[in-house]
């Protein structure tokens, strides 16, 4: 299959155009899905970008496989207003706080799908934030359209479908290079959220970023296609656009992010860094 993807090919807009181009122009490397738990997923993608940001490694998509059911903040939230955690104990989940800001997202194993993008910043030269974001996650919503899923992208970081909110996205940018992570809702209940996170509920402290209030559209209610099957769809999609290299981590990479998860994402002061 060619990127016009299946059934009827349509003409392709401009800035459809823009975004391939840019993202083309770049030497893309494929790692992953790599299996660890929240804490080594938020360790990796520091190192990685630290990387990048080096010249130790090229551009790079990164496939996350998840160990364990997990609510991820972010950088700038306080922990008591995003989390209940009575509800969070019960269920098993883990929490961390990752290194890019935004608000608090759940991710279970089976029910979620997650990347990371790590490049330099000139991928995103002359745009918007708002732009970069629609750039950094153009592929997945042509790559969705092309099998009949009604996929939008909705400013400033939000994949989107008739119901509601599919997947959201998060940046950080550090000495010339840019993180983009992304995770979209699989199979995951969509009451299950706001049992989780206190959107919409008082903040017990007048500090940190809130979690805004969306109604969560599960992507497979979308298609037949297995879990599985949608990660390897989007990852030939992107494949096919950049063509990307597959490769892997480096083990030095991998010792660097275990080392960081131990004294950084699983520290209690990191955690709760705003109380």
């Amino acid at each position: 299959m060619g990127l016009a993807g299946h059934g009827r090919s349509r003409p392709l807009r401009v800035e459809q155009i823009e975004n391939r181009k840019r993202l083309s122009q770049l030497r893309w490397e494929m790692v992953g899905p790599d299996l660890w738990p929240a804490a080594m997923h938020l360790a990796l993608d520091e190192v990685l970008l630290d990387r990048v940001a080096g010249g130790l490694r090229g551009p790079t998509l990164r496939w996350w496989e998840w160990t364990e059911p997990a609510l991820i903040i972010g950088s700038h939230q306080v922990l008591a207003n995003e989390v209940d955690s009575d509800k969070q104990t019960e269920l098993g989940l883990a929490v961390a706080r990752r290194m890019s800001g935004g608000g608090t997202m759940v991710v279970i194993p089976e029910g979620s799908i997650t990347y990371s993008i790590y490049a330099p910043e000139e991928l995103v030269e002359g745009l918007s934030l708002v732009d970069s974001y629609a750039l950094l996650d153009s592929w997945v919503v042509e790559a969705l359209q092309a099998i009949g899923v009604p996929a939008a992208y909705r400013p400033i970081n939000d994949l989107v479908d008739p119901h509601g909110k599919m997947g959201g996205a998060a940046q950080a940018r550090r000495r010339g290079a840019i993180l983009h992570h992304t995770t979209i809702a699989w199979a995951i209940d969509p009451e299950l959220v706001p049992r989780l996170i206190r959107i919409g509920r008082p903040s017990l402290s007048s500090r940190g970023v809130r979690s805004a209030e969306k109604v969560v559209s599960p992507l497979s209610r979308h298609t037949d296609l297995s879990r599985e099957e949608m990660v390897r769809h989007l990852a030939d999609w992107f494949r096919r656009l950049t063509d990307a290299d597959s490769g892997s981590l480096g083990g030095d990479e991998i010792q660097a992010a275990a080392v960081l998860a131990k004294e950084k994402y699983e520290a209690p002061d990191w955690l709760h860094r705003f109380e």
